[in-house]
């Protein structure tokens, strides 16, 4: 998920504080499977019927998400992260945030600017590529995967992006390198392979406007590349997203995978929109007309937790919108995103005491949003979430 996430402005950047944080659920740690991780009779009958359909009707529902991989535990878009969210029962990975380098090759990365989640910075060699750009309108400093080639960014090493709400994740510091997406193609045709289960990805184009200005356009690269491994059908077990609809639009031309719309806090516009000299914003796009366009050329909608039930000026959950309800109504789902067990990223009535990296009740945070009748949902901490789905199918 990408740099709109509403989640975020709660991250802490620098180092420092006690720590709360729990340990990984016992249960969900035994292994990936539904039978290891306790599901009973009507939730593994539920899970059958479902993986006899095809395409996205196979999968779960509410459907678990790993943020881009189990970023709770490893730093986020390595394959360590990827491979530990199949391992806590994840029914997609989002591998992962897709940004291409110089020599037009597509990499995951949470952002083109790597500096807070790369070792560059330790680099001598990459010293004079630190620069500022305007990203999306924002003045931004440090290094960009479009002034390095592959070759070069496989020199550095992935890094925590947040240590402070996640301490015990920067043990992991230098462990693994930046994945090219189709490396991330290849793993999944593996781990389909080694689980005898198939393997779903949520890939997004990050920043689509801005790179094609650069001459290096997301969307045909990511086509080209579905088409190569044969991932680009209705049925292909890859969904696409984008904050941009422009850029769903354009994959709807190239490829006939699940394309999803993300859409970021209300009062916002899409990076295209403001190129284009579209006024709308993300409350045009969510009205039922608005809904019913989106609806012309994507499957889906993936809204911040915040456009599904809004928070008062305490940061307390209020009442559910009809967001989903009118999404249902024109035949899209619902992937909300995103949700994180530490304290500052849940509403704050199901925080419990102030550490940032504490736990806070994440379980009745997800049996709320559930309730809602959302489709899926994004989260750092897929245990917790495949967890909470077996209490909410069952209870």
């Amino acid at each position: 998920m990408g740099s709109q996430d509403a989640w975020e402005p709660n991250e802490r950047k620098t180092t420092g504080g006690t720590t709360g944080r729990r340990a990984l659920l016992g249960a969900a740690v035994l292994g990936a499977t539904g039978s290891v991780l306790g599901l009973n009779g009507t939730a593994r009958a539920a899970e059958a019927r479902h993986s006899a359909r095809g395409g996205l009707q196979s999968l779960p529902v509410p459907t678990i998400i790993g943020h881009r991989g189990a970023s709770g535990y490893r730093p986020e878009h390595t394959f360590g992260s990827y491979q530990l969210a199949l391992d806590l029962g994840a029914d997609i990975v989002e591998a992962g945030d897709l940004v291409p380098t110089r020599d037009g090759h597509l990499v995951c990365r949470h952002e083109p600017e790597i500096g807070g989640t790369t070792d560059v910075a330790d680099h001598k060699e990459f010293a004079d590529r630190r620069t500022t750009k305007v990203l999306d309108g924002v003045s931004t400093t440090g290094w960009f995967t479009e002034d390095f080639t592959l070759a070069e960014l496989k020199t550095l090493r992935a890094v925590e992006r947040i240590p402070a709400n996640r301490p015990h994740n920067t043990l992991y510091n230098g462990r693994w390198e930046i994945p090219t997406f189709e490396e991330v193609l290849r793993w999944q045709d593996e781990q389909t392979r080694k689980r005898g289960k198939q393997v779903w990805i949520y890939p997004e184009t990050k920043h689509p406007t801005y790179f094609r200005k650069l001459g290096l356009g997301l969307e045909e690269r990511v086509a080209k590349l579905l088409h190569k491994h044969g991932k680009d059908r209705k049925n292909s077990p890859v969904i696409l997203q984008s904050f941009e609809p422009s850029s769903i639009q354009r994959l709807n031309k190239l490829v006939d995978n699940p394309l999803v719309v993300l859409l970021s806090a209300v009062n916002t516009r899409p990076w295209d929109f403001v190129e284009a000299g579209d006024p709308r914003t993300v409350a045009d796009l969510i009205t039922r007309t608005g809904l019913r366009e989106i609806a012309g050329y994507a499957r889906g909608i993936g809204p911040t937790l915040d456009l599904v039930i809004p928070k008062d000026a305490s940061g307390n959950l209020t009442t559910p919108t009809t967001l989903v309800k009118d999404a249902h109504a024109v035949g899209l789902i619902l992937h909300p995103y995103t949700m994180r067990n530490e304290n500052p990223f849940l509403p704050a009535n199901f925080r419990k005491g102030t550490d940032a990296d504490a736990y806070g009740d994440a379980f009745g945070a997800f049996r709320t949003y559930f309730a809602t009748g959302i489709d899926g949902v994004f989260t750092d901490n897929a245990d917790t979430g495949v967890l909470a789905r077996e209490d909410f199918v069952n209870g």
